[in-house]
């Protein structure tokens, strides 16, 4: 018996049932968007948070801020990772340069990124880093004395935190 052309298409689909067609093209193509959202927004941007009683400076610089001690001066508190550390108005009623609950507090912290840090020498070579955090209309005296008593605790890069200024 001689099947006709429709007859074995018709008899081929019927056995062939069961399979179903896949267009990997699309899959692929969301998969490629996916990963790529993924790495995009996973980057090594560090965004400082900022409570609102700090009015941080403008500044056109475009590096990026790096992984340190954060120092933050806000109100009538300075706060070393978020911990209080001292009151401003002691601090700018004492004649000495050195804070010294600042001091303690960030020999602390060394010791802590000491353990996280690969090797000592490392550490020597580049320096302990902090991060001042203050309002734009903070007394340089006040500013003088918390630099020198992070120099006393030998964090000697210190960098400012600041408000990008973008050009419109």
């Amino acid at each position: 018996m001689t099947m006709t052309p429709r007859e074995r298409r018709t008899e081929r689909k019927s056995r062939g049932g069961t399979m179903v067609d896949m267009n990997l093209v699309s899959l692929i193509d969301v998969f490629t968007i996916l990963i790529f959202f993924l790495l995009s927004s996973a980057s090594g941007v560090e965004v400082l948070t900022s409570t609102k009683a700090v009015k941080l400076p403008v500044s056109t610089s475009e590096t990026a801020p790096k992984e340190t001690v954060v120092l933050v001066v806000a109100g009538d508190d300075i706060l070393v990772e978020g911990r209080r550390v001292a009151s401003v108005a002691q601090v700018q009623a004492s004649g000495d340069d050195l804070i010294a609950p600042l001091q303690a507090e960030l020999t602390l912290q060394a010791g802590r990124r000491a353990v996280k840090a690969t090797t000592q020498a490392a550490i020597d070579a580049k320096g302990r880093a902090i991060t001042i955090m203050a309002d734009k209309d903070i007394p340089y005296s006040l500013l003088r004395k918390l630099m020198a008593t992070c120099a006393r605790a030998e964090f000697s890069d210190v960098s400012f935190a600041v408000r990008r200024k973008f050009d419109v």
